[in-house]
């Protein structure tokens, strides 16, 4: 195996990870993941929420298993794209439209759906050039997340510099401005292809220190928030 191949094979094991995560802290709580908004009054919520849990900790499971990954990320991709960015945040968008944020909620969640279909254009015994498309597809959809990703720092830069470290030199707006524009850069990289992977290593590297210096610290100071631990996986 390449090394390019390894590092492909250990992307979707990650990817699939974090989904079965996600599954289990659901199941934990009884409820949807935060970014799957569905109302309270919904009927049956809780069973549904099971089941969704359910599914996706074996979809997760499957993406783990090589001769089941690109099935599982199929089954991913699919539930992520119309069942929760259209079906559950179309809704919240429709309702509040004027607010960035529920753009760049639905956006988190398309994320997912676009990783899954990238495992899922690399795994599947497809034809190289359908393959290549739905990469390409996958890539565009995942940078134009993180453009609403950086300009969700702008748009509440009271929330999120709260969020940086005090003790992190020089200043939490500092960071916080800083990280926004990280993203926005990645973002036009991978849009445009120019220096895309250098662009997805440093977002990946600067997704990573946020959970032992944002999330991890939300979750010690309060252990029982199911917004915490969902941020965390």
């Amino acid at each position: 195996m390449s090394a390019e191949q390894r590092t492909i094979v250990f992307g979707w094991r990650v990817y699939g990870l974090g989904v079965i995560t996600l599954a289990m802290v659901c199941l934990a709580w009884g409820s949807f993941d935060p970014g799957q908004p569905v109302p309270r009054y919904f009927p049956d919520r809780v069973a549904l929420a099971y089941a969704a849990a359910a599914f996706m900790l074996v979809a997760g499971a499957a993406v783990e298993w090589r001769r089941t990954t690109a099935w599982g990320a199929a089954a991913l991709t699919v539930y992520y794209a119309i069942i929760v960015v259209i079906v559950m945040n179309g809704r919240v968008v429709l309702a509040h439209c004027a607010e960035f944020g529920a753009y760049s909620g639905g956006a988190e969640q398309l994320a997912i759906a676009a990783g899954g279909l990238i495992v899922y254009a690399r795994a599947a015994k497809i034809d190289e050039a359908l393959a290549a498309r739905l990469t390409r597809l996958g890539q565009l959809v995942f940078g134009a997340c993180a453009l609403f990703f950086g300009g969700a720092h702008f748009f509440y830069m009271n929330l999120t510099a709260p969020l940086v470290p005090r003790w992190l030199p020089p200043a939490q707006e500092f960071w916080a401005y800083a990280t926004g524009i990280g993203h926005i850069a990645a973002g036009i990289a991978i849009l445009t292809g120019v220096h895309a992977r250098l662009a997805a290593i440093l977002l990946t590297a600067m997704f990573a220190s946020f959970t032992p210096l944002v999330h991890l610290p939300m979750l010690l100071a309060d252990p029982s928030s199911h917004v915490n631990w969902s941020e965390n996986a």
